[in-house]
């Protein structure tokens, strides 16, 4: 079985549509793909009518966390997408994306930068708004080649001179919560220095004492010395131990499947939850 358990689609950051995702993964020889938008469950009904025979879908969302001033991203499976205090929670971060935004626009602004609302708008086409659709702002614009370039201190980065706090769940809260919508919870990308400060191994210990299932090692972002540091606290912790593309369509050079998790992982998060059962295709509605 080859199994992605991290991808995006437009009702987020992602750009190909949930269709198109689900299609793409199975075009991709993969077996098991999830749906992991950031803070939101909108595209599940479309990636669920889509769904072709001999694709299995894991609905989840990548919920925006904050820990000691260092922002962090909890992967969240098969929870119950309509429990109410963690749909309150993720209601609570969407709504702070768009005023987020919109302050980060009119920093670059204040830089010189033309960027506008509108073109930030546009990008987004009604997905859930964020740093990337402002990052492909910049790359249209011509200030940097890539979205990739935008996330330096210089720019977007935490601390960036265009920078801009949103509200981030604390990662015991969304532990907690998403354990009360009968999910499974897997700390993402935790050793992604290139995205910032990353959260030390003594607080991945505090979050496993906590309930935390597992964490993200195979993962672009993680070089070979990481991944290997990682596996080491994974199993001294009794962690799950996971891999995925963090696939985002042309926003990023990653392909569907390109890193994939264990079949035995994959089994264990599906004893593990209750909120809800894998998905699998019938081809399609």
């Amino acid at each position: 079985m080859r199994i992605d358990l991290h991808c995006h689609s437009t009702a987020s950051d992602g750009t190909d549509t949930p269709a198109e995702l689900v299609l793409g993964a199975a075009a991709a020889g993969l077996d098991v793909v999830a749906l992991t938008d950031h803070d939101t469950t909108r595209g599940y009904a479309e990636a669920i009518a889509a769904l072709p025979e001999g694709l299995t879908l894991v609905t989840g969302a990548e919920l925006s966390c904050r820990v000691d001033g260092i922002s962090m991203h909890m992967l969240a499976y098969l929870f119950d997408p309509e429990e109410p205090a963690l749909l309150a929670e993720r209601e609570l971060v969407r709504d702070d994306r768009v005023p987020r935004a919109r302050g980060m626009v009119a920093k670059l602004n204040e830089l010189g930068v033309p960027v506008t609302w509108e073109q930030v708008e546009r990008i987004a086409a009604g997905g859930s708004v964020g740093r990337p659709h402002v990052a492909t702002a910049l790359v249209e614009l011509g200030v940097v080649p890539t979205v990739g370039d935008a996330f330096t201190e210089e720019w977007l980065a935490d601390g960036g001179r265009a920078y801009v706090e949103k509200h981030e769940t604390d990662p015991f809260e969304a532990i907690r919560l998403v354990k009360g919508a009968g999910g499974v919870a897997v700390f993402a990308h935790p050793a992604a220095a290139k995205r910032g400060r990353t959260v030390p191994e003594s607080v991945i210990a505090e979050l496993a004492a906590a309930g935390l299932d597992g964490i993200e090692v195979d993962h672009m972002d993680h070089d070979a010395d990481a991944r290997t540091r990682l596996r080491g606290l994974a199993e001294e912790l009794g962690l799950l131990v996971t891999g995925s593309s963090d696939y985002h369509g042309s926003r990023k050079t990653v392909s569907l499947g390109e890193y994939t998790t264990d079949p035995e992982v994959y089994g264990e998060i599906t004893r593990r939850a209750t909120g809800a059962f894998p998905v699998p295709g019938t081809g399609g509605a």
